[in-house]
């Protein structure tokens, strides 16, 4: 029997390439398969016909996006009348990363300027994250986040948090985008082609395997639950 992982995401993406490295490296008998978009993930989700193998669906839970909810609910409902098929509970990969308990000492040394320079970033960062995870979702009304960015009734969940990570990443090997993903996340320290002189990171003197780089993020953010809740063995 195979276990394939399902996201929406289309290839070459930073969430598709995410998503790759960190079963290749924790539990790489899973096959990562795009599904280009979340009508695409949905479609294909209803039109299974496989019992034989084990299908792990990864669909962005952008809990005050109203076409998302809706298209949740479809899938839901097509997951539930499938043995085989089972959905993760994720809100979307910038948030898995955002939450990561050690993103700040990872992304900036001790003594970096940017710890100053983005201090309203990393507490809106902050209160987000606090927010969420004692499961109230009124996070529009946060004073810090509100001083963050006046203009965050424009957002939904996804959307902010992948703006408050690109804010945080922009400009370090870690940066992160729609469209890529720095390499510090996909790669040992330090094979960073781009790095500078300069370039000082918290993990300059661990200097971590891309292995452990997995590991510590799936023990540092919801993925831990979430893994252990389907079932998934991985190499922790």
């Amino acid at each position: 029997m195979k276990t394939y992982l399902w996201i929406e995401d289309r290839k070459g993406k930073s969430s598709y390439i995410f998503w790759q490295t960190f079963m290749e490296q924790l539990c790489p008998e899973i096959v990562v398969e795009s599904k280009r978009n979340n009508s695409g993930l949905v479609k294909a989700v209803k039109a299974l016909e496989d019992n034989e193998n084990r299908y792990v669906i990864v669909f962005d839970n952008s809990f005050d996006n109203l076409q998302v909810a809706m298209e949740q609910k479809l899938l839901r409902k097509y997951t539930k009348a499938k043995n085989n098929v089972i959905l993760m509970d994720i809100i979307c990969f910038e948030y898995i990363l955002l939450e990561f308990k050690d993103l700040i000492e990872w992304i900036y040394a001790s003594d970096d300027e940017f710890l100053t320079k983005r201090k309203n970033a990393i507490v809106a960062r902050e209160k987000l994250i606090k927010t969420i995870q004692n499961g109230e979702l009124n996070y529009k009304d946060i004073r810090e986040i509100l001083e963050y960015n006046e203009n965050v009734n424009n957002y939904n969940v996804e959307q902010l948090s992948a703006k408050i990570l690109f804010d945080l990443t922009r400009n370090t090997g870690f940066e992160v985008s729609k469209s890529n993903i720095g390499e510090c996340w996909i790669k040992s320290c330090c094979e960073w082609r781009q790095r500078m002189p300069d370039d000082i990171c918290g993990l300059d003197a661990s200097k971590l395997r891309l292995k452990e780089k997995m590991q510590h993020i799936c023990k540092g953010t919801s993925l831990l639950r979430q893994i252990q809740n389907i079932g998934l063995e991985m190499v922790l």
